[in-house]
């Protein structure tokens, strides 16, 4: 149970931290929902940044190693949501 609760704080931590790193508007709902679809994107991005982490034979495997690469991942991620959603308006 709580596996799954720090799983969900840290994707949101993940993609919060990737969404910093490259500001704009995407066309997420705005409220609840769209901190939900910044957790998921994290969580994703901790996916993808793993697999990429395991193809690289050469790093090592500690925990900073693993943040870096979950938020590469999310880094990855947002940036092919742009691709294919489009950005939000920059006004509200």
């Amino acid at each position: 149970m709580f596996g799954i609760i720090y799983q969900l704080i840290a994707g949101l931590i993940v993609g919060m931290i990737a969404r910093l790193i490259l500001p704009g508007k995407e066309n997420f709902p705005p409220g609840a929902m769209g901190w939900l679809m910044t957790a998921i994107l994290g969580i994703a991005g901790a996916f993808v940044g793993t697999i990429l982490h395991r193809l690289i034979p050469f790093t090592s495997s500690n925990y900073t190693a693993g943040w870096i690469m979950s938020i590469l991942g999310a880094i990855i991620l947002l940036l092919l949501y742009r691709m294919f959603m489009g950005k939000g308006s920059s006004a509200e």
